[in-house]
């Protein structure tokens, strides 16, 4: 690898916001938040929506998807599509 070119990666806190964890892990994203982890230093803190601890595919859990209405709402928008071929 050319040396300069690549951004600097570093200890970051990424917290879910849905399942309320906080996991340590290497990033270059960068941050204004500081969180204090249990260790005593002081990482940059990420907010996600969703990570492997509320995603439905490693919890096991499902959600209910509104599929009739985005249907709904793609007829209303586009109108009805034309009947299949035989």
């Amino acid at each position: 690898m050319r040396p300069r070119i690549h951004p600097e990666s570093r200890l970051v806190a990424f917290r879910d916001r849905a399942a309320n964890t906080l996991f340590l892990n290497r990033s270059t994203a960068a941050s204004t938040q500081t969180i204090e982890w249990e260790d005593g230093n002081t990482y940059p803190l990420i907010d996600v929506d969703i990570s492997s601890a509320s995603h439905p595919f490693y919890t096991g859990t499902s959600r209910v998807v509104d599929t009739a209405g985005r249907v709904e709402r793609f007829e209303r928008r586009y109108g009805r599509a034309a009947t299949a071929r035989p």
